[in-house]
């Protein structure tokens, strides 16, 4: 076994212990509930009735005549799952000894597992400055291994013309035939333009996004004179941290890319899972999981718990 392969094989043996066996309880036997409509094929279409989930509205259909029609689905035994990995210069940066880049590798090894235990495939596509490899979609726990070992074995770019998720969202609309689970991991510091891709292809499948954040580029501290580079271009800057303006401003430019991300995730009818560098991974996942199954409930006319109502929307911090 190539020293790369031995990595691959510690860091999934250290993941099962660590998070794969915290996750068994919750997930065993109703992991498939964490997903709403994957693994499944649409079958027909009906008028909405009460307690009908209203997430499976065909808004098309309700707009063209002008009554509310649902989606109909036959489930599938198997499920394709796909990763779609932003490995871009920008996902190099960690404050601490995480990067954003580690909190990828360690979660799509846990959620691949966690699939493949099942007998579901998975598949991997990558992103640098391009889409240069796609791993099509398997089973079995030597397909997660090669997947983690291409991740681990991949160089870091230390720069990049500008990010475009666009890219990757189409590339992977072309390439994913079949209704598939998808999971875009990134820090979507990105060039505009990628929420119409992403809406296009949460049509087809079921998206969830994985956002990749470090918590320095939320809040900057106050640690004097420091010099900035930006991780895609290299570029330097010096910046004064100690003034307390320049971080009033750096945290409310923060704020806004926070709104523009969220909303346009929302308009896309994508949820999200929020992963910082500080983030336990496996509370993380146990906490999106709990939210999701609580607003299918709601959806089939139940109620979230008061300390869900306070907020609504599908993130974990």
């Amino acid at each position: 076994m190539s020293k790369s392969a031995q990595t691959a094989e510690n860091v999934l043996r250290r993941l099962d212990w660590t998070v794969l066996r915290r996750l068994d309880g919750l997930l065993h036997g109703d992991y498939r509930t964490l997903f709403r409509g994957f693994g499944f094929d649409l079958a027909d279409l009906r008028e909405y009735q009460y307690h009908d989930d209203v997430r499976y509205i065909d808004w098309n259909v309700t707009a063209r005549l002008d009554t509310p029609f649902v989606r109909e689905y036959n489930e599938e035994r198997e499920v394709n799952a796909w990763f779609l990995l932003d490995l871009s210069p920008s996902v190099n940066f960690g404050s601490t000894h995480v990067k954003k880049r580690g909190v990828a590798t360690d979660f799509v090894t846990v959620l691949a597992r966690v699939l493949t235990r099942h007998g579901n495939r998975v598949g991997a596509m990558f992103y640098g400055d391009r889409v240069d490899t796609v791993i099509p979609a398997r089973s079995g726990r030597r397909q997660v291994l090669h997947i983690l070992h291409t991740m681990l074995a991949r160089p870091e770019l230390p720069r990049s013309v500008e990010t475009n998720l666009g890219d990757l969202l189409q590339t992977a609309f072309q390439v994913m035939r079949r209704r598939s689970l998808v999971f875009i991991i990134s820090d979507f510091i990105s060039q505009p333009g990628w929420a119409e891709p992403l809406a296009h292809l949460a049509q087809r499948h079921e998206v969830v996004a994985v956002r990749l954040y470090d918590p320095l580029e939320m809040n900057l501290p106050d640690l004097g004179l420091v010099v900035v580079q930006d991780a895609e271009t290299g570029e330097q800057i010096f910046v004064d941290t100690h003034d307390r303006a320049f971080r009033t401003r750096f945290g409310a430019a923060a704020e806004r890319r926070e709104a523009e991300l969220r909303t346009a995730l929302r308009h896309a009818g994508v949820d999200a899972l929020e992963l910082a560098t500080d983030t336990d991974l496996g509370d993380a996942i146990l906490r999106f999981a709990d939210l999701r199954k609580r607003r299918s409930q709601l959806a089939a006319g139940g109620s979230l718990p008061q300390h869900l109502r306070e907020n609504r929307e599908i993130s974990v911090a």
